[in-house]
């Protein structure tokens, strides 16, 4: 439990003071291909360092600090400096669309902003013109800061400032997709982080600790810090003195993984898939040689993993440990442990943490690591998703599921009409159909993508707009007629494969993706030869989707986008 007078900078500087010289993080990110370690020590000292430059530039208590840019040494250095010194991270996550960045910079109204790339940086700092005190710095600017290191001047005020930050100060504010496009943003506290955090490394036993002989924990962290598992393991890794060598992402693991030689890993079910196509035609001998020799366990979240790639992962002697939990909760509600792992489950609670079923099935979920709800044009309004005061408020997870005699918990579907694909990214499919829809041929749009590898959509037409089109354009429209529901004649010669009609329905997709990031839009679309209506089902009176009707309605015309 995090002291109430005591934010998160506490476990970095009580890992510095019990084991300065012990290798706390790697970076592959300097000249040459070697791992550049960082002990327990250097880093407190230069987190110390990067805060007092923030305070010399005049960033304040509270003021909100956007960061875009792709896991790396400068973005967890600057991570930990800000909330030493009491600012809030606002992470922007570096495939966001324009109007999105713009909105979490105007939404959260960020003072400060950092970017990775040059093009980034122009980005951000047009988004936030109205709002920041100063164009975007580059992530390359906390290294500068570090090497110029002219913080003895500002050591006192470092103190003074670290010293008035408390538990249930804001720490971050993380925006997930909501049902209304435009993401929310979670409040996350200090509390809220270290809850998470810690309870992960309790829960999973001696996964991330040094062991009685001495042999340090070791692991890899791709996951994005823009996204708030990967500031979670972040933070159970330094609680627990885990050596983390940090990876812009998963296309540099595989690679790496031979010299970084991890113990243990954290990764979403579309990293593990990307994996598994890469080794699979390796005897399980080189695969473990591949994966460097000592990796056993892999903590997997953020979406459901299909049990043949547990099982392929198994054979090679790692046992995947799957974990539940969502940015509310600030990532970290249940998790296996090696000892105890039910494949078929998500785990049991995080020391802490209490987890409910309610009459209708939904998960609920209360203790330290509940948000106190969401940010609001610069105003704390508790989110409509918890209810209760304080920590007996109990989070309404939108996902169903139920505990077995063991208290483990199982995860059997979602209430909200968020998809969440393979790779861990909330999608929200509303307002991407809405924009289809505006498309003259279109009658409407539905998007699918839960538990899979990117996001697609099933698309049906104006049958009189149609005609007109087709007779304007020179297509045939031959067997247009209404067909079956399960939109048979899937074949690539059928009238709704005319390059000239795909061509003009691409262009209501791309006006759709201009909304999004890459990992929300929309990669295929499949034209049904019948519409979507109350008669058949697929429509409310209200004309709303039938979601689950309409999936088991068109399997094969869905079988189709992802075959």
């Amino acid at each position: 439990m995090l002291p109430d007078d005591q934010g998160i900078w506490s476990v970095v500087e009580n890992r510095a003071q019990a084991h300065p010289e012990r290798p706390l993080l790697g970076r592959t990110d300097l000249p040459g291909a070697a791992i550049r370690e960082i002990s327990s020590g250097e880093f407190a000292e230069q987190a110390r360092t990067v805060a007092t430059e923030l305070l010399a530039v005049g960033v304040g208590h509270g003021d909100r600090v956007a960061v875009m840019g792709r896991t790396g040494y400068p973005w967890a250095l600057l991570n930990v400096a800000a909330l030493g010194i009491g600012a809030v991270i606002v992470p922007v996550y570096p495939t966001a669309s324009e109007l999105q960045v713009r909105h979490v910079l105007t939404d959260s109204g960020a003072a400060w902003a950092f970017a990775e790339t040059d093009e980034q940086v122009r980005q951000v700092s047009e988004a936030g013109a109205d709002g920041l005190r100063r164009p975007a710095w580059p992530l390359g600017q906390v290294d500068a800061w570090v090497a110029g290191a002219r913080r003895a001047a500002l050591d006192e005020e470092f103190a003074q400032r670290a010293g008035k930050v408390r538990a249930d100060d804001l720490a971050m504010i993380i925006y997930t997709s909501g049902t209304t496009g435009l993401p929310k943003g979670c409040m996350l506290t200090h509390r809220n982080m270290f809850a998470s955090s810690a309870g992960t490394v309790e829960q999973t036993g001696a996964l991330f600790r040094t062991a009685e002989d001495g042999t340090q924990a070791t692991t890899a962290l791709c996951l994005p810090l823009s996204h708030v598992f990967g500031q979670t393991i972040l933070f159970a890794c330094l609680y627990a003195g885990t050596r983390t060598v940090l990876l812009p992402g998963v296309p540099e693991l595989l690679p790496a993984m031979a010299a970084i030689r991890p113990t243990f890993l954290a990764l979403v079910p579309y990293a593990l898939e990307k994996i598994r196509k890469r080794v699979r035609e390796l005897p399980d001998d080189e695969i473990a040689a591949v994966f460097g020799g000592r990796l056993t366990q892999v903590i997997c979240g953020g979406a459901s993993l299909d049990d043949t790639t547990a099982a392929f992962f198994a054979s090679a002697g790692v046992e995947v440990l799957n974990c539940y939990g969502l940015t509310e909760a600030a990532t970290a509600v249940t998790v296996n442990a090696l000892a105890t792992n039910r494949r078929a489950t998500v785990g049991r609670p995080i020391p802490g943490t209490t987890v409910a079923i309610a009459d209708d099935g939904e998960v609920l979920v209360q203790g330290a690591n509940v948000s106190p709800g969401y940010w609001s044009a610069g105003e704390r309004a508790v989110g409509r998703d918890a209810t209760g005061p304080g920590e007996d408020r109990w989070l309404h997870t939108g996902d169903i599921g139920h505990l077995d005699p063991d208290g483990y918990l199982v995860i059997t579907g979602r209430r909200k009409e968020i998809l969440v694909t393979n790779g861990g990214k909330n999608v929200a499919p509303t307002p991407l159909e809405d924009r289809v829809r505006l498309h003259p041929l279109v009658s409407n749009c539905m998007v699918v993508g839960e538990a899979r590898s990117f996001v697609a959509a099933l698309i049906t037409l104006d049958r009189a707009t149609l005609a007109g089109w087709a007779a304007a354009n020179g297509v045939g429209l031959a067997g247009a007629a209404d067909g079956a529901a399960d939109g048979a004649a899937d074949g690539a010669d059928d009238w709704r494969e005319h390059p000239r009609l795909l061509a003009e329905l691409q262009l209501a997709v791309d006006d759709a993706n201009s909304l999004v990031s890459r990992a929300e839009s929309i990669r295929k679309f499949r034209v049904l030869d019948t519409d979507f209506t109350v008669e058949s089902g697929h429509l409310t009176p209200s004309m709303k989707l039938r979601r689950a009707i309409i999936e088991r309605d068109f399997t094969e015309a869905i079988a189709f986008l992802y075959q």
